[in-house]
């Protein structure tokens, strides 16, 4: 005998996330954050364990300079909080954290929240530029490459992308400098000699953000071309896109309006995912080009070493990258809705 449902039973069945009350959603979301925070946990626990392994003693180095006698090196080690038991360091370090305390630097004895903040800005200026730019890029010419599928276009654009997403950044950072021969300032962000106002400053800063900008386009809309190829290509043999073809739409809309948004959704997600590797990974091309940002920053307190500023700047960008692992995930739950039903 077959059995029939009651109306609140087949609505269930129809759509059980909205019937418990979003509590799947709700359960689901709160699992991501716990896991990110156990995620940034580690990160504080491994940043301060991992610098401390570090070669070089910083009391040698702020008293390189001066004669100091043992007592001095002494009372200047107590001062710093590094005589104390390493477990006692973690200790003090981890209840600062909650304080918003990232302690003060060895060198310029100037908080290191600080001096994070006063380099934030021109790391977020490059990546966000150079990360807006790889995405258009990358999906325009990974949709090319994929419906035009085994041409030309799509042999040199992938292995365009393929080698210049096995370049190291420094080695391309330096090779862009020898190529162009002083056309574009090599160091730093400002000119001593640019003009004032807001226009003329505005002018300046750009001509010294377009090589390390282009340094990060250059090996990361790569990745960007090369997944949204790949997903396109997953979806050239649909059965809706028969169907839609069937129906007599024109191939660049069948294209545009069924094939391509179904391709996006693994692309997005790997931008979300991306952009916390794209801030961690302009520390080489900082370098390589004296940009004034946290890799700049990095950079040089690994001469100390500045433990402190090492500890909050890895903090920084490891966070970010969990920030945006978190978001991607979340993010591709609302788009997905295959995600939401499993």
């Amino acid at each position: 005998m077959s059995q029939t449902l009651a109306p609140d039973q087949a609505a269930v069945l129809a759509d059980p996330d909205e019937h418990r009350g979003g509590t799947g959603t709700l359960r689901f979301v709160l699992t991501k954050i716990a896991e990110a925070v156990a995620s940034v946990f580690l990160v504080i626990v491994l940043g301060f364990f991992l610098f401390r392994l570090l070669p070089g003693d910083p009391v040698a180095f702020m008293a390189r300079e001066r004669p100091t006698d043992p007592g001095q090196i002494a009372e200047l080690r107590e001062r710093l909080g590094i005589d104390k038991p390493i477990l006692a360091q973690f200790g003090n370090y981890f209840a600062g954290l909650f304080q918003g305390d990232f302690g003060e630097s060895y060198i310029e004895r100037r908080p290191v929240l600080d001096m994070i903040g006063e380099r934030l800005w021109p790391t977020v200026l490059l990546v966000g530029s150079a990360t807006i730019l790889a995405v258009a890029l990358g999906l325009w010419l990974g949709i090319r490459a994929a419906w035009k599928r085994d041409s030309f276009f799509d042999r040199a654009q992938t292995g365009i992308a393929l080698t210049l997403w096995s370049v190291p950044q420094f080695w391309l950072g330096l090779l862009l400098l020898v190529a162009t021969n002083g056309l574009f300032p090599s160091r730093g962000m400002h000119s001593p000699d640019a003009g004032p106002g807001f226009f003329a400053q505005s002018l300046d800063v750009l001509h010294h953000l377009i090589l390390p900008c282009l340094t990060l386009l250059a090996v990361f809309y790569a990745q960007y071309m090369l997944v949204m190829r790949s997903s396109l290509l997953g979806e050239m043999n649909a059965d809706y896109l028969t169907t839609a073809r069937a129906k007599g739409l024109r191939d660049d809309l069948v294209r545009r309006r069924h094939a391509v948004p179904n391709a996006l959704l693994p692309t997005v997600t790997l931008i979300f995912m991306q952009f916390g590797m794209v801030v961690a990974g302009a520390v080489t091309v900082e370098a390589v080009f004296s940009w004034p940002g946290l890799g700049q920053l990095t950079y040089d307190a690994l001469h100390g070493p500045d433990l402190p500023v090492l500890q909050g700047v890895f903090i920084v960008l490891a966070s970010a990258v969990v920030l945006m692992n978190l978001f991607a995930e979340l993010l591709y739950r609302v788009l997905d809705p295959r995600v939401r039903a499993a």
